[in-house]
């Protein structure tokens, strides 16, 4: 499948300026920093606010000035404060500190289960800032960074719309999308971001669930053959992501490494690939030893061994197995890589992000 290369239409470059021209209305993510801890480390760059579950000011912390923070019975401690919830706001200007990193917004310290959970409450447009420097080198083309942006974008505001937890929307790590606050903040990074400002991908009126990866091995997937509910805009397109150093990839296991690894079934004799989706991936092998057979899903073998994907092959060697894949990821969605590429060969963000989202819409929020 090739990809045309048309220029948008004049029309609708009108519309992407006017809607630039309009300032973005502030909206907050609340992302999970740290979860379930006893103790942490916490500051700011200005004075500090200390604040109650109402709102109500307890008290200032100095700047630039590490405090310890500890769970203490059912009540969190900061200094001379014990309370069940706290907040610390940095003054204008401020940023606050967590662990060993900085962050834009304020913190909020809640007790869950039998810790800690430190959640960071800030612009949605700031976060978008350290996210895209987070997922994406800022050395890449703009045209990619601002494809990522979006995406990102729209990602946050789906997983905030559903989430089910009364705490937080997003987490840091790559179970929602890689945040590391000011450490991963780039003039390019805060430059895609600011030209894209609030605009999110649509479909049928609503914030599309705009997952990524990075390399998809050259087709990316339909959402229903990778986990459960069919989306009409998710669907498997050719991918342009030849170029990425995770297009092909290989590793070797000796025979008592992969025992150990994949457990259950004694000595491993063979290893037999039972479904695969449309696009090769696996999604169910069947391992068998000496003292018996076992099934595995292929993100299983993929988390036993260390795997970049589950588009990969196993076959003996004699002394061990070889696997040989390609791409980095679950495949569905924005690839990074492909993005790359196209942006590179001249496609702005716009036709990266139809291309890998059919049928989309682009908004602003």
């Amino acid at each position: 499948m090739k990809l045309t290369k048309n220029v948008i239409p004049w029309w609708l470059s009108l519309i992407f300026w006017i809607a630039l021209i309009a300032p973005a209305e502030a909206l907050e993510v609340r992302v999970a920093i740290k979860k379930n801890i006893q103790q942490l480390a916490i500051g700011t760059s200005t004075p500090g606010v200390v604040k109650d579950k109402t709102g109500r000011q307890l008290g200032k912390i100095s700047e630039l000035t590490a405090f310890n923070v500890r769970k203490s019975y059912n009540n969190i401690s900061i200094s001379q404060w014990h309370y069940p919830e706290l907040w610390l706001e940095p003054t204008p200007e401020g940023y606050v500190w967590i662990e060993n990193r900085w962050y834009r917004g304020r913190i909020q310290l809640l007790l869950d289960g039998n810790g800690i959970t430190v959640v960071n409450h800030v612009d949605l447009e700031e976060y978008l800032y350290s996210v895209v420097g987070a997922e994406t080198p800022p050395s890449w083309p703009l045209e990619a960074l601002k494809a990522q942006a979006v995406a990102a974008r729209s990602y946050a505001l789906y997983k905030q719309s559903r989430s089910s937890n009364s705490l937080y929307d997003l987490d840091n790590t790559t179970a929602s999308q890689v945040y590391k606050g000011l450490d991963s903040e780039y003039y390019r990074t805060l430059q895609a971001v600011n030209e894209t400002a609030g605009e999110v991908m649509t479909y049928n009126g609503k914030v599309v669930l705009a997952v990524f990866h990075s390399s998809s091995g050259g087709h990316t997937e339909n959402v229903e053959d990778i986990w459960s509910n069919s989306l009409p805009y998710l669907r498997g397109v050719w991918d342009f992501d030849h170029r990425a150093p995770v297009y092909q990839w290989s590793k070797t296991f000796s025979t008592s490494e992969l025992n150990s690894r994949l457990p259950g079934v004694g000595a491993i004799h063979s290893i037999t690939i039972e479904r695969k989706t449309p696009q090769g991936r696996v999604v169910t092998m069947m391992v068998r030893g000496d003292r018996g057979a076992k099934r595995f899903s292929g993100s299983e073998i993929r988390k036993a061994l260390g795997l970049r994907s589950t588009l990969f092959t196993i076959s003996p060697t004699g002394q061990g197995f070889r696997v040989q894949g390609r791409g980095f990821g679950h495949g569905v969605g924005l690839s990074q890589w492909g993005a790359h590429y196209l942006a590179q060969s001249g496609y702005n963000y716009y036709q990266i992000l139809t291309h890998y989202y059919q049928n989309i819409t682009l908004n602003r929020i």
